[in-house]
């Protein structure tokens, strides 16, 4: 088993996917992933969509770019596409959210893409979080109701077997962390 250091280490955004199938194994274990990630109150404010159709999958892939719009072509490669939609939380998270002006469901959705993605480089899978989407084509391709919402999209595959490490780049520890105090 791999360390969570070498997990968070190895995990990047996958933009290249082979043509080769998710096992049902593997996925099942992403679905555990996101049923066992904490929420404000344990609202659990989600819902999981997997698509592995492949037909449905490449519909919902070519609602997360455009003409104008690109840079999400790369989803059409993915095997697999798993769609976060947001559920409303328990009473008591959304009176906390509005008394202390946070949005609780965005950090649960947040988390629960992090349990899914993270789940997904253990097994040797490549994810990408997408955030750009046409919300209205896919609530309509996945039968989700009108008053929900889509909070992220995410592709799911293999890499290629060249897939290469990126390094990682980021601010300086300096720049995000502080102790005692903002500095």
């Amino acid at each position: 088993m791999i360390s969570f250091e070498a997990l968070i280490h190895s995990r990047q955004s996958v933009r290249k996917y082979q043509n080769k199938p998710v096992e049902r194994e593997k996925i099942e274990k992403l679905i555990e992933a996101v049923h066992l990630a904490p929420s404000a109150c344990n609202s659990q404010p989600w819902k999981l969509i997997v698509v592995d159709n492949p037909e449905l999958k490449n519909e919902v892939a070519q609602a997360t770019f455009s003409k104008t719009i690109s840079f999400n072509k790369f989803a059409q490669e993915a095997p697999v596409i798993a769609v976060l939609i947001i559920e409303k939380a328990k009473l008591i998270a959304q009176i906390g959210g509005l008394v202390k002006n946070q949005e609780y469901v965005q950090y649960d959705i947040g988390i629960a893409a992090a349990h899914f993605c993270l789940q997904a480089a253990e097994l040797q899978l490549g994810t990408c979080i997408i955030g750009w989407f046409n919300g209205k084509k896919i609530k309509k391709l996945l039968n989700v109701p009108k008053s929900k919402k889509i909070g992220l999209v995410i592709t799911l595959g293999y890499p290629p077997d060249d897939y290469k490490q990126r390094k990682k780049i980021r601010k300086p520890v300096q720049e995000i962390c502080g102790f005692n105090s903002y500095s």
